[in-house]
């Protein structure tokens, strides 16, 4: 059976079709799926592929946009089904015409609301991806540990393997000792985030409906998805207003927002080395100066 036959059949059992395929077209997608649009019974799907043994990681996905899409705060594409064939794991979603031109502050006002869906631990419920590195998310009571263990730990621990020792790994040790003056004043509630919301995480349709996607959800502090933001910028100054309006941050937010950020950078360095490692650091000299 051939690949886009298999997808298709996939497809059928889920929405009941004869499971007919039509035209596959390769897609651009990211540094680490290959994707393709296929037709299904005369359906257009959104389909992204790898190996087989990352199924997991697509079931881990699948589960994130479900959880995102209960909140009815923000459009996502809906998942449809996974599975493999040969050395081939898929994803197939819905496929939405994305490229148009929307409002900004919608999509600050959605982020808000998602933020704002009460949960009850930190953590999820069970670990995913953030790119290709494994993320932690054994649930937690204490923010602070979490953050401490699943993330900056974690993170620091791959870096250590990878060969970024010395320094980095100095100035590591003594961030996770230091970082909850941070939180003195501040005592974050666990609210359900995108993880990985980045410009190129999101888009509008052609209606103009502001759309998420390639997530990495789990149970955190708010901030960190909006500094996540901040990080690399395309938001701007109508998303940010917007949020604030739907529900401010806290001042703290402004030193914080480095601490969270310091996470996304260590991936970075772990995943594509370079000058992420000299990014990482300076941010932590950053950190320990104001603590």
């Amino acid at each position: 059976m051939n690949l886009e036959h298999a997808i298709c059949q996939s497809i059928a059992t889920t929405s009941g079709g004869p499971g007919k395929p039509g035209p596959g077209q390769e897609m651009a997608g990211g540094c680490i799926n290959r994707a393709q649009r296929l037709e299904c019974d005369g359906i257009a799907y959104f389909v992204k592929l790898n190996q087989a043994g990352l199924l997991p990681m697509f079931e881990a996905e699948a589960e994130g946009l479900r959880a995102l899409a209960a909140t009815d705060s923000l459009r996502v594409p809906q998942p449809v089904c996974t599975g493999r064939e040969g050395d081939t794991a898929w994803l197939v979603m819905e496929y939405l015409e994305l490229g148009g031109h929307g409002s900004m502050a919608l999509l600050g006002e959605g982020l808000a609301a998602l933020h704002r869906v009460p949960q009850t631990r930190f953590g999820w419920s069970r670990d995913n991806t953030i790119g290709s590195t494994p993320q932690r998310n054994s649930p937690s009571d204490s923010w602070l540990e979490f953050w401490r263990e699943r993330r900056l730990g974690f993170q620091l621990e791959l870096a250590a393997r990878n060969g970024f020792g010395g320094r980095l790994q100095a100035l590591g040790a003594e961030l996770l000792e230091r970082f909850p003056a941070l939180f003195e004043d501040y005592h974050p509630v666990p609210s359900l985030l995108h993880g990985d919301l980045w410009s190129g995480n999101y888009s509008f349709t052609r209606a103009g409906e502001p759309v998420i996607f390639d997530p990495a959800p789990y149970c955190g502090d708010r901030e960190a998805d909006v500094a996540m933001t901040e990080l690399f910028g395309g938001f701007g100054g109508e998303f940010y207003a917007a949020y604030q309006r739907a529900w401010p941050l806290d001042p703290g937010y402004a030193q914080r927002k480095t601490l969270y950020n310091l996470y996304h950078i260590l991936n970075h360095a772990n995943l594509f080395g370079g000058g992420y490692a000299s990014q990482a650091l300076g941010m932590m000299e950053r950190l320990l100066r104001e603590l």
